[in-house]
């Protein structure tokens, strides 16, 4: 089971970059759907990821049909919109059969309405208070949506603790 970032026609790269790192940190895999709103070489998405380019999976996918076609039947799809009726903590992402593919809209305009009115049963949503701010920034929320999982799969393959180098000669 691996879980998997995508996003919709990014368009700032500093989000792009916050996201990449937090990806190659959790050992996710990080999908881009074109056209993106800058390129990936841009500083902005360069400084925001550091060093850890290196250690970004990363896939592209022509238009929202092409990444589509790549999905299994075994796979478990999720639209992270605020125009949701479940909770992100509601679904069961231990589920061991397929990977679990997290797609996240456009910064400007979310996901396409007529492919969210199409699939509402896959949507999650983080709860907010809608009447102050039209949405969370995008990095906070992969984060969020990401980590719920990763808690759920009790942290798979990730070192839940660390110690200092000093402590280790003891």
């Amino acid at each position: 089971m691996t879980n998997h970032i995508v996003l919709f026609e990014p368009l700032m790269p500093a989000n792009t970059g916050n996201i990449a790192r937090t990806t190659a940190g959790t050992d996710a895999i990080l999908h881009l759907i074109e056209p993106l709103g800058f390129e990936l070489d841009d500083k902005h998405v360069k400084r925001a990821g550091l060093d850890y380019w290196d250690h970004v999976q990363l896939v592209k996918h022509a238009s929202l049909p092409d990444f589509l076609e790549t999905l299994t039947e075994k796979d478990h799809l999720y639209l992270v919109s605020k125009f949701a009726n479940m909770d992100y903590t509601q679904p069961d992402y231990a589920e061991s059969q397929g990977d679990h593919y997290f797609l996240f809209g456009k910064e400007t305009t979310g996901l396409p309405e007529v492919f969210m009115r199409q699939n509402p049963e896959k949507a999650i949503r983080i709860p907010q208070d809608d009447t102050h701010i039209r949405s969370l920034n995008l990095s906070n929320t992969v984060a969020i949506v990401l980590y719920e999982a990763l808690r759920q799969q009790s942290f798979q393959n990730l070192e839940t603790t660390h110690t200092y180098e000093q402590d280790k000669l003891k």
